[in-house]
């Protein structure tokens, strides 16, 4: 890591200003370039920001197999839409984990975020931007999975290593899954440690 990369991320993890100003972003021309540097670590524009999200989801669908968990990532379901912007707007599901609760599929919706995000609004506290992105989430395509006879899992993280509350739950239960399947003698866990 070179010293320039090093004192970024400080200041970013400290929250002290990077740049004197807010300006325009130069890649999307739409939001401002925060003096915080938080609209750089995350402009949908970037090639990095999706990159991200396909590396968790990717990352989560490998320990999903390897689980034996059955799973599908990107998957079509022809119905997950904002409520208000109709059906022109269906998307996929990130992850769709076949049989997950109560025998229905589960829509496993993937968000990062910055833990930064909102806080100049509201002073910053730990936690805040992921709860916010999950209840964001749960309100966007929870109704439309329960209509479709599937459940829906928020599966939010911020770019410092939080889970949102439904994404530990769903993970928990991943593990539980793994150590019933991968057990040893010695009681040892497979992918998680348990403390």
């Amino acid at each position: 890591m070179s010293a320039v990369e090093y004192r970024s991320i400080l200041k970013y993890r400290l929250m002290i200003p990077m740049f004197p100003n807010d300006e325009t972003c130069p890649v999307c021309r739409k939001a401002c370039l925060d003096k915080y540097g938080e609209h750089m670590l995350h402009c949908r524009e970037l090639t990095g920001f999706k990159y991200r999200q396909d590396f968790v989801r990717d990352a989560l669908m490998d320990i999903l197999r390897r689980a034996g968990i059955s799973a599908k990532k990107e998957a079509p379901v022809n119905f997950l839409t904002h409520p208000s912007e109709g059906r022109s707007t269906l998307r996929l599901a990130d992850v769709l984990v076949f049989g997950w609760e109560g025998g229905k599929h589960a829509c496993v919706d993937l968000t990062g975020v910055s833990p930064l995000a909102g806080f100049r609004e509201n002073g910053f506290v730990a936690g805040q931007a992921v709860l916010k992105a999950e209840s964001k989430k749960v309100e966007k395509h929870a109704k439309a999975c329960e209509d479709n006879q599937h459940a829906f899992v928020p599966l939010a993280f911020d770019t410092f290593g939080s889970l949102a509350p439904e994404a530990v739950r769903f993970l928990s239960r991943v593990q539980r899954v793994v150590h019933s399947n991968f057990s040893t003698p010695q009681g040892r866990g497979f992918f998680f440690l348990v403390d």
